[in-house]
């Protein structure tokens, strides 16, 4: 849907490992630094989204989660609508948030995701991924990936998954090796795109590693599922973000110095198709690009969803970026490096700044933002006008559950 709404403010935590702090303690450092930013008070809030992924499994708190987190920040009377929507859970509180200020039902809204997956039982963690596919059919989805993995000779891919990691790396590698065989992409191309966003997340403070590496460095790194290295692998992490999302009156009202809007926000969830057909982020990115009346040329930037590293080439073919099978070209031309024609997670990505999945979406809304507005620091695309953020969740058969594309402009 078009949107006609502003972003009043941002605020995010570091995200990292806080097995100190609650989701309470981490949500309300988002909020209250998203509120400065904007210069309001909680009491100008009209309603809030918050989205959450996985706390039922890892810190057992449901139902009432985004109540409880705002209640601790101060806020409350509003009406609190808790989203779980696997890793797309900020993306779709943020459209939510953005769609009902359009429609005009609120001059003020907060979108927030929180998330805490870091917990001393390791398998906890790890649920909350398990859960993110149809469970019923997981003998289903097991056999399948160790078939994937044993027909190409992938040792450490044919067992593991979902206990000594996500099961998602195991679906993101099958995916790789396919893409390999398919259209000749290699490893050192998953590589760059690790490499790439460690460069860029070197220059976040508040990306949770900040290690520049190079793609020797990321080949020779310990492997987790055949061809993905640990460093092409997203980690698993704790951490908010938030989003004060307003009205065009209320965007006047305030006297907004360089605003940012939401040119549309597109969210769709995925179908059957045959396997090579465009799914869920075409759909989503197509239709983004109608609303907002632009188009991939046009981009600035990019946030996207790179889960793992040929998730970020994968994101690049579906985001019209380039054709099916170059999205290797790109990093091995530098086109979405900083310095390049269209830098791509300029933050670190969730390969270098972190994945708590229910905070991702609106952490990318916070790293557009602030690059729209020229305070980025030295991470700083220069001119940046118009910017993407893509974000998926879950799987079920040959797609993706949950996608979420929004463009802002400045």
């Amino acid at each position: 849907m078009k949107t006609n709404a502003y972003i009043a403010g941002v605020g995010m935590t570091k995200f990292g490992k806080f097995l100190d702090q609650g989701l309470k303690a981490i949500g309300t450092k988002a909020i209250e630094a998203a509120l400065a930013d904007a210069n309001m008070d909680k009491s100008e809030l009209q309603a809030a989204w918050v989205g959450n992924a996985a706390a039922g499994l890892v810190t057992g708190q449901e139902s009432i989660r985004g109540q409880v987190v705002l209640r601790h920040a101060g806020i409350g009377k509003i009406p609190v609508i808790n989203v779980e929507n696997a890793c797309a859970s900020a993306s779709t509180a943020f459209n939510q948030a953005a769609m009902m200020v359009s429609a005009g039902l609120y001059d003020v809204a907060i979108a927030v995701g929180v998330e805490k997956l870091y917990h001393e039982d390791k398998t906890k963690s790890f649920g909350a991924f398990t859960g993110a596919v149809d469970v019923e059919a997981m003998e289903e989805i097991m056999t399948a990936l160790k078939k994937s993995a044993e027909s190409s000779g992938a040792t450490e891919a044919s067992g593991g998954a979902g206990k000594k990691r996500s099961m998602f790396m195991d679906i993101y590698a099958a995916g790789a090796r396919n893409h390999m065989k398919k259209y000749g992409t290699t490893v050192e191309h998953f590589a760059g795109v690790s490499a790439k966003n460690s460069f860029h997340g070197s220059m976040n403070d508040r990306a949770q590693f900040r290690e520049a590496l190079t793609v020797e460095q990321v080949l020779a790194s310990p492997m987790i599922a055949e061809p993905l290295t640990r460093p092409m692998c997203s980690p698993i992490g704790d951490g908010a973000a938030a989003a004060i999302i307003v009205s065009e009156k209320k965007a006047k009202e305030l006297g907004l110095q360089n605003p940012v809007k939401i040119l549309c926000s597109a969210m769709v969830s995925g179908w059957d198709h045959e396997d090579d057909a465009p799914g869920a982020a075409d759909l989503a990115a197509s239709m983004a690009y109608e609303e907002a009346g632009v188009g991939p040329e046009d981009l600035s930037l990019v946030e996207l969803h790179d889960a793992s590293a040929p998730g970020e080439i994968f994101a690049y073919e579906a985001l019209g970026l380039c054709a099916k099978g170059e999205g290797g070209k790109l990093i091995s031309d530098g086109v979405t490096k900083l310095g390049g024609p269209l830098p791509v997670n300029t933050s670190g990505g969730l390969l270098r700044k972190g994945h708590p999945v229910g905070a991702t979406g609106i952490a990318q809304i916070v790293e557009l933002t602030e690059q729209l507005q020229g305070r980025a620091g030295d991470r700083q695309v220069e001119g940046a006008k118009i910017g993407l953020a893509h974000n998926g969740g879950g799987s079920i058969r040959n797609d993706g559950a949950a996608m979420c594309v929004s463009i802002l402009g400045r």
